[in-house]
């Protein structure tokens, strides 16, 4: 077997990828709007011998079979965020207020690559490939949408699946972690009654501030005092809203949470803890109705399988040598790739690579300013550099999968 075309990518297919990453940049489209964006991926995909196929309205699938071996499965995103884009790039977002400010575009372009590369290297592997292009990662309802349209019943069961980010640390790097990588994140909204009256009047109301005020202190002693020292959990309020008037007390009140976790038995000890405090408060306030839980953008737990990390880390580290490759601690976000797998009842791969400047970078942790000089994800300043960020996020897909279909 050869993998030369892995340590020199083809000038030409770079600099095409490069235009079709500023287009993407340019042209964002947010959460289950991709439609473009869908054309767009089919459009590239058209002169490849794959068969493509749109699945959950603007999730497409592309799939190349190469006789008798294994399946693998990759999944990028594709979606954009509510953001107004603020780098000064010559190709920055002609969209008012959409941005690709999670490098979604570059995951586009990066899985368009691999496919590519495994089209036109069929000798270097067998078994079946499946490049899923998932919208809506941003809302939690990408990854649900394809499976309700029955993606688990139009594609072949994959034996693995494999997903990778970019990050705001040093490009040409590449970071890998068994078990949890992202945590699973629950947003809730919670309404609690009261009894309207006059603001001169306080008496004769139940005030819904004073009670979502109390609610909002008990609710941070669930990590401080009831969850284990160690266990990483987080219980944020995002918001608080009530009232219109400085004269009127209102009779309801909306909290905003937000909670993220790395474990499924702690998560759900959370939400009964956050639901008891709640009911707990009301009744001592003496609220007339029972409070409202509705929980939205709710997104799992991405949790790696150990021997398949295992196996793509030592592949990753084979190919791009020991010092581009670090353990990962987990990161707080979320995000819903997991679903897929998940629904297929199969392991999975989720790895982080970098995409800021090195020098930049390293300047940056010498001087210990990493946080204020380095913009993150969902930054309106976030600009993944070009290279060598796109031709790392070719090949680390592509090792990923000989690692598992290679021709010996």
């Amino acid at each position: 077997m050869t993998t030369d075309f892995l340590t020199d990518l083809d000038d030409e297919l770079l600099t095409r990828l490069r235009g079709v990453y500023r287009e993407l940049h340019q042209q964002p489209e947010l959460s289950l709007k991709e439609h473009k964006t869908a054309e767009r991926i089919e459009a590239e995909l058209s002169s490849l011998d794959v068969e493509v196929q749109r699945i959950g309205g603007t999730g497409v699938v592309a799939m190349i079979r190469n006789g008798a071996g294994p399946t693998v499965l990759a999944r990028a995103d594709t979606d954009a965020l509510p953001v107004s884009e603020q780098t000064g790039l010559d190709y920055a977002s002609e969209v008012e207020g959409a941005m690709h400010a999670c490098g979604h575009d570059m995951h586009v372009a990066t899985l368009l690559g691999a496919i590519e590369l495994l089209v036109n290297h069929k000798d270097a592997w067998a078994g079946t490939y499946i490049g899923l292009f998932q919208p809506a990662e941003e809302t939690a309802q990408g990854a649900q949408a394809m499976l309700d349209d029955g993606l688990v019943e139009k594609i072949p069961t994959p034996d693995v699946a494999f997903s990778q980010h970019v990050m705001p640390t040093e490009a040409g790097t590449i970071g890998t972690s068994p078990g949890p990588v992202l945590s699973a994140g629950d947003s809730l909204k919670i309404t609690v009654y009261g009894r309207g009256a006059h603001g001169s009047m306080p008496h004769n109301s139940v005030d819904p501030v004073v009670l979502a005020s109390s609610i909002v202190m008990r609710l941070q002693t669930i990590v401080s005092r009831e969850t284990q020292p160690g266990q990483f959990a987080v219980v944020t309020v995002g918001a608080l809203n009530a009232g219109s008037k400085s004269n009127i007390i209102a009779d309801r009140a909306e909290l905003l949470l937000n909670l993220r976790t790395y474990d499924a038995a702690l998560r759900e000890q959370i939400m009964a803890a956050i639901e008891r405090i709640v009911r707990a408060e009301c009744q001592a306030a003496g609220s007339p109705q029972e409070p409202g839980f509705e929980y939205y953008d709710q997104f799992p737990l991405t949790d790696n399988d150990p021997t398949v990390n295992a196996k793509v880390t030592e592949a990753f580290t084979e190919a791009f040598g020991a010092d581009a490759v670090y353990e990962t601690k987990p990161y707080t976000a979320s995000e819903d790739f997991s679903r897929i797998p998940n629904a297929f009842g199969i392991p999975y791969a989720y790895w982080f690579i970098g995409s800021v400047e090195p020098d930049k970078y390293r300047r940056a942790v010498e001087q210990g300013t990493v946080s204020q000089d380095i913009p993150a994800n969902h930054s309106p300043f976030f600009a993944p550099e070009f290279d060598p960020t796109l031709e790392i996020g070719i090949r680390t897909q592509v090792v990923a999968v000989l690692a598992y279909l290679a021709q010996d």
